[in-house]
């Protein structure tokens, strides 16, 4: 296992992020994966965490960062990744997902019971752990990576669209629990990213999956979600960003894509 690592030689040494820790959950692929590279590039010492114990280590052997199993849903798993990973100032709750896209009138429990357990009750499980490192740092951050599905509600999305608005409820109650400690509490709240995992998981067909994103110009990656946080978490500790939409261009809202024909 990776353990603490240098400063990449390449990191100019007045990094935004240098000397200070940020833990990535959720870190084995798409979003989280592409914001562990870009931390790293800015400096932060970056400790990644996620099941996939195979695509982590490839993670931090590319970048330097430190890689840790971490399963969100076993307690006993987070308090071993919460004593192995020293100091924190930065936890970008990342980690997250949709398993189905069923109407209410044919919903599957057991899916609804796993994306709550993943996207809601594992984040408050890491940020409890961790919230007394965060103000410990004196100057600590807490990002949610959300979704505008937390704001928006749409037809087949209900498990999916309940966990990211307890997400944001989350965000906003933590920013109103946390106003005299110094600890910034933002939400990125992505719309349409086409990644290599999300929404084949949520439809279990490689096929619908595409179908999503056929015929959009340039729906957002996951390096554009990175390039996001990065920039929150690099503007000056006074300046908290709440909540940052962000969505392609082809999307003017959760309803309303433009497809080339």
């Amino acid at each position: 296992m990776p353990g603490p690592s240098a400063q990449s030689p390449s990191v100019p040494a007045g990094a935004p992020g240098a000397g200070r820790t940020a833990v990535v959950t959720g870190a084995s692929s798409g979003i989280g994966a592409a914001t562990a590279r870009r931390l790293v590039a800015e400096g932060f010492d970056v400790v990644v965490g996620a099941r996939r114990m195979d695509r982590l280590t490839a993670l931090a052997a590319e970048t330097g960062a430190r890689a840790l199993p971490l399963d969100l849903t076993d307690p006993d798993s987070v308090t071993e990744f919460v004593g192995a990973v020293g100091p924190v100032d930065v936890l970008v709750n990342n980690a997250g997902g949709a398993f189905d896209a069923s109407p209410v009138a044919e919903a599957d429990l057991d899916s609804w019971a796993r994306t709550y357990e993943v996207n809601v009750l594992g984040t408050v499980r890491l940020t409890k752990a961790l919230l007394p490192r965060l103000v410990d740092s004196g100057a600590g951050d807490l990002l949610f990576v959300g979704s505008t599905a937390g704001l928006v509600s749409y037809e087949g999305g209900a498990s999916y669209t309940a966990a990211k608005h307890a997400v944001h409820t989350l965000a906003e109650t933590l920013r109103l629990e946390l106003f005299d400690q110094p600890v910034r509490v933002v939400e990125i709240a992505p719309g349409m990213v086409r990644t290599e995992e999300f929404t084949l998981n949520r439809v279990q067909d490689r096929e619908r999956a595409e179908a999503v994103y056929r015929g959009v110009r340039k729906p957002l990656v996951a390096e554009d979600v990175a390039d996001c946080i990065a920039w929150a978490l690099t503007r000056p500790h006074h300046v908290n960003v709440d909540l940052l939409v962000v969505r392609p261009r082809a999307q003017a809202a959760q309803h309303k894509v433009h497809r080339e024909v």
